[in-house]
């Protein structure tokens, strides 16, 4: 990691403002830190976050500077406080973080632990306005076990991630999983290459994401519970989840992608005042067999849609890997989805508005609204097996063909015809 690299980005964050500081400050530099960007760092990074843990809580202070360090673990009622110009920067040696267990694209296994990680804590702040360098790529690449994810927070509450900046190569860069009343605000993440996801939200409730610019080489948000039987029996949904005046930008997938992990179920999804861009999809709705388990109401209001072959892309009946323990039923093993919702959409230079033809017959999406779309496509809507559609307020230009092209569908709105 180069000093003109971190300094770029360093200055790309400079105007986020630190928040007051805690009841109680421990400086790492205190602990023995160096900050210069060649020691390693670690062992007086945990002993200033033990010590605040262990006295009840409070802020651990990085001053600016380049800490090198491996995995760190935050406990309860911790701030970690990146000052301006502070960064952490992983350190390049896959021994630095220990093998623990994790969920990791839908099952447990083996992995290795994220560059900052809590678990079971509560009250967890990672605050900036600093900035987090994930381990090189080699570290990234790794699988079986997985290589460590830069942030990973297992079953927190009222964790508030805010006002810093991240950027890694090839593994999601955030996950959260099965946590409780989270705040992601005013982040700048950036990623690369598959597997990059920005924000991966997994069997969470009552999470807010806001004011955060997303910008990766895999979905930018991915909201998932767990694949296959087990996960549906664990019945841990990803619900209550608000995303709202963010910049969600793929390049190689979608700015949100729903699925194909979520046999626990997704549910109570809301939208507002997005921009986003995907490099395949705007939004994907993604299962496959042996998922079971439900996507339900999701609903998205005053979206700007740009430079995306698919506004909305459905498939529900090839996408993911296959579970080790597929969900069985002719009709069981296909997941529910129902009660999907879009209004006040803008879409700029959108190959297809809707393409949602793979939808099991054995399982029709039930309900889909469309209303107050507006901007240019080349192709309209394609549906195949959906029940409850209503479509209205669709004035799109550009496209060539029918507006709706639909098989299997029921609904209102399905006789629009392209404009004269």
């Amino acid at each position: 990691m180069t000093g003109k690299f971190i300094l770029i980005f360093a200055l790309a964050i400079a105007d986020l403002q630190a928040p007051a500081a805690d009841r109680t400050n421990y400086n790492v530099r205190a602990f023995g830190a160096k900050g210069d960007g060649v020691t390693h760092d670690t062992a007086a990074l945990q002993q200033a976050l033990d010590a605040c843990a262990t006295n009840g809580g409070g802020t651990v202070v990085l001053s600016e500077g380049v800490y090198l360090t491996g995995s760190l673990v935050i406990g309860p009622e911790t701030t970690l406080q990146l000052e301006h110009n502070a960064s952490i920067v992983g350190s390049p040696d896959v021994a630095d973080y220990p093998l623990v267990h994790i969920r990791w694209e839908g099952e447990f296994r083996e992995g290795h632990r994220a560059l900052l990680s809590a678990e079971k804590a509560g009250h967890v702040t990672i605050l900036g306005p600093g900035a987090i360098f994930g381990p090189p790529i080699n570290l990234g690449r790794l699988r079986n076990p997985r290589g460590p994810a830069l942030i990973e927070l297992t079953e927190c509450t009222n964790a508030v991630l805010e006002n810093f900046a991240t950027q890694y190569e090839q593994l999601w860069s955030i996950h959260l999983l099965f946590c409780q009343n989270l705040t992601a605000r005013g982040l700048t993440i950036r990623s690369i290459n598959a597997n990059g996801d920005g924000l991966d939200v997994d069997s969470c409730r009552d999470v807010l994401i806001e004011h955060c610019n997303i910008d990766t080489g895999d979905d930018a948000i991915s909201l998932k519970s767990g694949r296959g039987l087990a996960a549906q029996q664990l019945g841990r949904p990803c619900e209550n989840i608000t995303i709202r005046d963010c910049l969600l930008t793929s390049s190689i997938y979608a700015a949100l992608g729903i699925g194909t992990e979520m046999s626990g179920g997704v549910r109570n999804v809301r939208l507002e005042n997005n921009t986003m861009s995907g490099h395949q999809n705007t939004i994907f709705i993604k299962s496959r067999d042996g998922r079971g388990g439900y996507i339900e109401n999701i609903v998205g209001e005053n979206i700007m849609a740009n430079n995306s072959p698919t506004f909305i892309g459905i498939d529900l009946i090839k996408k993911g890997i296959q579970a080790t323990d597929p969900v069985p039923g002719e009709v069981e093993k296909w997941a529910r989805v129902k009660n999907i919702s879009f209004s006040h959409v803008q879409v700029n230079h959108i190959s297809e508005l809707i393409a949602g033809k793979d939808i099991p017959v054995q399982r029709p999406l039930d309900g889909l609204t469309l209303t107050d779309i507006t901007g240019t496509c080349v192709r309209g809507i394609s549906l195949a097996n959906v029940t409850n559609a209503n479509f209205s307020a669709i004035n799109v230009t550009g496209f060539t063909g029918p507006l709706i092209n639909v098989k299997n569908v029921q609904g209102m709105g399905l006789d629009a015809a392209a404009p004269k």
